[in-house]
């Protein structure tokens, strides 16, 4: 409503309507004033005006997006900077589990709102018997609108094969430990959960501009220490992994092609290096980006990290702990029973390997307790 009192010129006008989003000049104003443009659009109340006026200007200083009409892009955002700071505050015990939640929530409002932008209607609709379209509704009356499962199906989500690889990894996880304990899953996610930042990052900034990036709210998590190799060990795939989530992993990979799985888009992986500046004037960054065309990449895809190499046992040597820890009736024969109904030997469970130690198959610890926990639910059988 622009023909009252309330202004004293159009340039108060042009102070209170423009911004970043949206832009007017005086020749619009005076359309609008004219009748010439907006005829049948119905002039705002003086209390709509007063009400917007006094919760004026509704625009974040960081982004200069308005905070009701980008709604959905603010929510985003600050949902994924959440899921960030959560998973690099150093008391948080459960930061994989929240980083996937509001992961989740960021990528659903992100794909909203580049819908909304291009006229797509992401709502759930069904179709009756007579061909009529109903817009489905929640319990309490509010519209559905499609979950993150649903965004990357449709044939207008702008993203690529390896970032949706990625989401849909992520969601598998978050169905599988809604409501329960993982017994720390954080090092074995970590690469997945770096992709989604990246990820992440790249399209909002794709589809949205430069100036909602979220690249310097953030910097590079400092720690107490360094790297060692306790640490190092536990970034690899833990022994104690939950079974189910270890089950989801292999049956999810194993859909994959060699090309989707070493996509970073999928899987975020670095090596780290300790690296020394021995010439003065040189910045020692705690990250440096090296070319993988480089002389020093080739060096570095040459470095074998040697660790104290895994216990290994052959099988008798697993029975033999067995018979001494009180399962006197456990033998060879109840032994390899129990790994091929367990198909113990795929390579890929990490229970073992073959050709390592004088050409035949050994188990790692991670068998042993398998095997021990057999043995103890089966006590009345084996003493």
């Amino acid at each position: 409503m622009l023909g009252n009192d309330t202004f004293k010129n159009d340039q108060e006008i042009l102070a209170y309507f423009t911004r970043p989003e949206r832009s007017l000049n005086h020749r619009a104003i005076a359309e609008i004033r004219t009748g010439a443009k907006y005829r049948r659009i119905t002039p705002a109340s003086n209390e709509a005006l007063e009400k917007y006026l006094n919760n004026w200007p509704h625009v974040d200083p960081e982004t200069g997006l308005h905070i009701f009409d980008n709604e959905l892009l603010l929510k985003s955002r600050e949902a994924m900077l959440s899921a960030v700071q959560v998973y690099n505050d150093p008391k948080s015990y459960f930061r994989s589990e929240i980083f996937i939640v509001n992961a989740v929530i960021a990528w659903t409002y992100l794909l909203h709102a580049y819908f909304s932008r291009i006229g797509v209607d992401y709502r759930y609709k069904r179709i009756d018997n007579r061909g009529v379209e109903t817009v489905l509704k929640t319990r309490h009356g509010a519209e559905k609108y499609w979950m993150l499962e649903d965004c990357l199906l449709a044939a207008e989500c702008p993203l690529e094969e390896g970032v949706k690889n990625n989401l849909r990894f992520l969601i598998q996880i978050r169905h599988e430990i809604e409501h329960q304990m993982t017994d720390r899953i954080d090092g074995y996610l970590s690469a997945k959960l770096q992709s989604c930042a990246i990820n992440f990052n790249d399209a909002i900034i794709t589809h949205f501009g430069s100036k909602v990036s979220l690249k310097e709210c953030l910097s590079v998590a400092i720690q107490f220490s360094g790297i060692d190799l306790n640490q190092a060990k536990s970034f690899s795939l833990a022994d104690n992994l939950p079974k189910n989530i270890e089950a989801l992993i292999a049956n999810f990979e194993g859909d994959l092609t060699q090309e989707q799985y070493d996509d970073p888009k999928y899987s975020f992986r670095v090596i780290y290096v300790p690296k020394l500046v021995n010439r003065k004037g040189v910045a020692d960054s705690v990250i440096q980006f090296v070319s993988a065309e480089s002389n020093e990449a080739a060096e570095i895809n040459n470095v074998v990290l040697k660790q104290v190499p895994k216990t290994r046992y052959p099988s008798t040597k697993i029975v033999e702990i067995m018979v001494e820890e009180g399962f006197e009736n456990f033998s060879i024969t109840k032994h390899t029973q129990l790994w091929q109904a367990r198909d113990a030997k795929d390579v890929n469970k990490g229970y073992g390997s073959q050709g390592d130690y004088k050409g035949t198959w050994v188990w790692y610890s991670s068998w042993l307790d398998v095997v021990r926990e057999h043995c103890a639910s089966n006590a009345a059988e084996y003493r």
